[in-house]
């Protein structure tokens, strides 16, 4: 049996709701369970004996048990498409499943489309907690779902690892983990490096006016910069109907070294291409987040910004011959679709899964994995991949961000060249976080 992936859309219109629900927090169900790395559990094999793509026990054999249901919550239709995560995810389990499932119970896997709009995913998360009975909610990527169901999953003892975290509210809750950075980090990370390395000094910081996303980023950006000496203008644009060229000369009208492009690709390309019209690199930095690394990405800016585009990346690059990466891109190949990209988010989905499934294989006895089982033995995660710099662990209390170092690239000639390995990124925010990895002996 293969993991169902689909994508219910509700009759809402696709205009944003700005006003987010408030972000709930509760202990319950972040209680640590004994460590569930991937060298206590079954190894994930890439291959078979017969060369074929294998993941989880690796049998080569269909799972037929009773299904353990999972779900997603991914923002498709709307300013951006933000499912790849789900898609990676999605065919992962349909590998898991084709080889012995979880000691032989498939993952059913229901993915919801929030189309960006906070009352839908309301609605999405309701269906999935509620009615579809999820033991977890795996690989989703969403702009605005978190804020909304924080405090469903808590109340409900659901614990969700999204690939993709993109507002606070998915790094400030007590029962969601995301795999990625984040954009406040990953922004962060390209500032820091403009700073280091290019010399900056001031900065423009542009983001979608999505409460709890853009002022979260770029107030982390101002923070550092006024703690350091340099000067940060944040530039908060409609996510509905935002103007190319007004964002492009606003932001370049200010007289800036860098501008940090924080949109999703889709918004970013425009004002990129608003910019070169008015020659916008050639005495201004330009540097985004990961949102910015997806293999078509170069080509569809075009030439003009080789080497002129940074972007901190929160995973390892697109060709890295990591066993991960390599078994990510054949789980692609094999079991996902040619349409599904290949980019950080998939990479994020995918290990989101992996590590699912390895914490649930090291339950005795499969029967018994229910809501409370699959909760408790996540939050016992400690674990290691190549497409990480350091231990991805979900850890305890009411912040979640083990992924906080990442790596610096540069568009060139249609692809990306490597310019910085991993480098922590520097956020006072980030202070909890370290004690509690000092405490687990991590770092």
């Amino acid at each position: 049996m293969n993991a169902r992936h689909h994508l219910r859309t509700a009759a809402c219109a696709l205009a944003f709701v700005l006003a987010l629900s408030a972000c709930g927090s509760s202990d319950d169900g972040s209680a640590a369970a004994d460590d569930t790395s991937s060298e206590n559990t079954q190894a994930d094999a890439a291959s078979g004996s017969d060369g074929t793509v294998t993941c989880g026990l690796g049998t080569g054999e269909a799972a037929d048990g009773d299904p353990i249901v999972v779900g997603a919550i991914v923002g498709e239709t709307g300013a951006d498409d933000f499912s790849s995560s789900a898609d990676a995810a999605a065919a992962y389990f349909d590998c898991v499943n084709a080889n012995g499932g979880i000691n032989g119970r498939p993952i059913e896997y229901l993915v919801e489309d929030d189309q960006w709009n906070p009352e839908t995913a309301g609605q999405a998360a309701a269906r999935l907690v509620e009615d579809e009975g999820v033991v977890a909610m795996i690989g989703g990527a969403s702009f605005v779902e978190c804020g909304v169901n924080a405090e469903l999953y808590a109340s409900s003892g659901v614990i969700s690892v999204p690939g993709v975290g993109v507002p606070r509210q998915c790094f400030e809750s007590a029962n969601i983990a995301p795999i990625n950075e984040g954009p406040r980090l990953s922004s962060l990370g390209a500032a820091q490096y403009a700073a280091s390395e290019l010399g900056a000094t001031s900065f423009v910081c542009v983001a979608l006016n999505i409460p709890g996303l853009g002022d979260w980023i770029c107030d982390g950006v101002a923070e550092w910069a006024d703690e350091n000496g340099y000067t940060s203008v944040t530039q908060l644009i409609d996510p509905a109907l935002p103007d190319p060229n007004a964002v492009a000369l606003d932001a370049m009208s200010e007289g800036t070294d860098v501008i940090l492009n924080t949109l999703p690709a889709g918004a970013a390309t425009p004002v990129l291409a608003a910019a070169e019209q008015q020659d916008g690199a050639a005495d201004i930095d330009w540097l985004g987040p990961t949102s910015l690394f997806d293999a078509d990405f170069p080509d569809a800016i075009g030439p003009y910004w080789n080497e002129r585009l940074h972007v901190q990346i929160e995973l390892a690059t697109l060709d890295s011959d990591g066993a991960d990466n390599v078994h990510w891109l054949a789980v692609m190949d094999a079991y996902g679709s040619d349409d599904d990209p290949r980019d950080s988010f998939s990479q994020a989905g995918f290990l989101s899964a992996k590590f699912f499934t390895e914490a649930l294989l090291s339950v005795d006895d499969p029967a018994t994995i229910d809501r409370a089982v699959a909760s408790e033995t996540i939050s016992g995660i400690v674990t290691e991949s190549d497409l990480l710099c350091g231990t991805w662990y979900f850890g305890s209390g009411d912040q979640h961000n083990a992924n906080h170092s990442g790596r610096i690239v540069v568009v060139n000639d249609g692809a990306y060249d490597a310019l910085a390995d991993c480098t922590p990124v520097d956020d006072p925010a980030l202070a909890p976080i370290l004690e509690l990895e000092s405490e687990l002996g991590i770092g």
